[in-house]
């Protein structure tokens, strides 16, 4: 069973970003994010910390290369995708539960710090067309936000 809730978080990578295959070949990146619940406290006049969330989070296809490459532990960002809690069972008949972020975005936050942006080359050939767990949108330009 798998349920899938649209989710934004914005928070702080734990660790540097992983990255590998999958057994079909398509290229993904792993990577931990700390989202801390931080409020003012009206009494003492100072932000206090709460409670940490640690999200795991997986990224697919040519967007896994980038993170891979731009970002590492302690950059602050923002994910946008959907929150998938599954089951499996394993190896002793286990029933166990499983929580992913799958990200349709990643961006570095710039409330706390600056970027040097650098466009990947478009893909042409057979990479403009390819097809896996997340895809680029048509040539069309159908669901593009403008």
């Amino acid at each position: 069973m798998r349920t899938e809730i649209p989710v934004t978080i914005e928070g702080n990578l734990t660790g540097d970003p992983e990255s590998g295959r999958s057994d079909s070949d398509v290229q993904y990146a792993r990577f931990s994010v700390a989202v801390n619940d931080r409020r003012f406290n009206e009494d003492t006049k100072q932000w206090e910390d709460g409670n940490t969330i640690y999200h795991p989070v997986v990224v697919f296809n040519d967007q896994a290369r980038h993170i891979v490459d731009s970002l590492s532990k302690g950059d602050s960002v923002v994910v946008v995708g959907k929150l998938r809690f599954g089951t499996y069972t394993d190896k002793e008949d286990h029933t166990r539960e499983t929580r992913d972020i799958i990200a349709d975005t990643v961006g570095a936050s710039l409330r706390f710090a600056t970027v040097s942006v650098q466009r990947a080359p478009k893909a042409s050939g057979p990479d403009a067309y390819a097809e896996g767990p997340v895809a680029a949108p048509a040539a069309t330009g159908a669901g593009i936000a403008r």
